[in-house]
């Protein structure tokens, strides 16, 4: 068993632009419930949750990208 240190890479690269948006997207989320009396309100809240669905969408990615450069690195 040996691994592609290419694709490796890449999904490192995948889990590190992950883990500010974790940050970035409930943060987001915290300051569109603080202002709920403008109107914009509704368009910073729908910007965090996709926020925070691209940081799973990310994770996920990654992890699948690490695994197969650990398993399917010989193909």
């Amino acid at each position: 068993m040996s691994t592609n240190k290419q694709i490796l890479s890449k999904g490192i690269k995948y889990m590190a632009w992950s883990l500010p948006l974790y940050f970035i997207g409930p943060s987001v989320i915290y300051n569109a419930f603080k202002n709920q009396h403008t109107w914009l309100h509704y368009i910073v809240l729908s910007i965090g949750i996709m926020i925070c669905f691209f940081a799973i969408f990310l994770t996920f990615k990654g992890l699948k990208t690490i695994l197969n450069s650990m398993f399917d690195g010989n193909k």
